[in-house]
């Protein structure tokens, strides 16, 4: 059975996955673990909700074809990685396209007008998954629904702040003088407004915090990486990505930005704090110790347990 979907993400000629599984574009990787299995229970053959055979293998298609490769997709580390970067293009995209997408839900028009994106968005993802997978024959049509709520969502967010206000003047009553000014005087200039490469690099950098704070460092990694290629000198993107591989357990990688950062900004506190703790860490490594990263550990935190490199960094038991 073919599974065509061309509305929302789809029509980019890209796999909505998380529209797929019915969660927000920003679940972390423990959301959508618990999804999966939700979504599997009631798509395998032996589900009480597939009473007819044509039921059940309508559901096992849908579970083989769709679901698990989604599932396989989002909580793959790399591959996860890889995905929400090309989410973070698609949207920076559609902010450009705006004025030629087509919506065909009132969901999906509703959230371009709804005042608090994130809460209506996820509010309306949640109520659809509630019923995604009620109907097997109907399953497509709500997984259209979900990608059309993550492109309006996408393309808000990645619009948010792309422009900034102009400067307040400051109000003059015509006809009153003003105290201690020489009549004929220019007023002052008006602050310049900042390139709009420094507005994008601050949106990857709120964006990225919010994802350090959520423990999603693949994402937050995508986000500053993204914001160093418009602005490689910037010593506190280079100071939150050390960040990043340094809860990631990349010792190397993170001095290397710590370094960097320092450069750039010699009084940068977090790099002040961190660098020596690494330096002295490598220090102590055997010559032939690789620090990486596992290769399938999703958004996993490192260990934090005392033992181990990293558990030593972060405050563990002390030998």
């Amino acid at each position: 059975m073919s599974f065509k979907i061309d509305r929302g993400l789809f029509k980019y000629d890209f796999i909505d996955h998380h529209a797929v599984l019915c969660v927000p574009v920003d679940a972390d990787v423990k959301e959508i673990r618990k999804r999966y299995l939700q979504v599997a229970r009631r798509l395998h053959p032996d589900s009480s909700f597939t009473e007819t055979a044509a039921q059940k293998q309508l559901g096992n298609e849908l579970l083989s074809k769709l679901v698990n490769p989604a599932y396989e997709k989002l909580v793959g580390d790399r591959t996860r990685t890889e995905y929400i970067l090309i989410l973070s293009q698609i949207g920076k995209r559609l902010v450009q396209e705006s004025t030629s997408v087509t919506l065909n839900t009132d969901l999906a028009k509703q959230l371009v007008e709804a005042g608090n994106t994130d809460h209506f968005y996820k509010t309306a993802i949640a109520k659809l998954a509630q019923t995604q997978y009620d109907s097997l024959e109907q399953a497509l049509q709500v997984i259209a629904q979900a990608s059309e709520l993550n492109l309006v969502y996408l393309m808000r967010s990645a619009g948010k702040s792309s422009a900034a206000p102009p400067p307040a003047q400051p109000k003059v009553q015509s006809g009153t003088p003003q105290p201690n000014t020489p009549k004929n005087t220019a007023p002052p200039a008006p602050a310049p407004v900042p390139p709009k490469e420094d507005l994008i690099v601050e949106q990857y950098i709120r964006r990225a915090q919010s994802l350090i704070d959520k423990n999603q460092f693949a994402p937050a990694k995508v986000e500053l990486q993204e914001a160093l290629k418009l602005e490689p000198k910037n010593s506190r993107c280079h100071s939150l990505i050390a960040m990043v591989y340094l809860k990631q357990n990349q010792l190397k990688m993170a001095k290397i930005h710590f370094d960097n950062a320092l450069k750039l900004d010699p009084s940068d506190e977090t790099a002040l704090q961190w660098k020596p703790k690494i330096d002295k860490a490598l220090g102590q490594q055997p010559s032939d110790h690789k620090v990486t990263s596992s290769p399938n550990n999703g958004d996993k935190q490192p260990d934090k347990s005392g033992s181990g490199l990293f558990g030593g960094l972060f405050g563990g038991k002390k030998k």
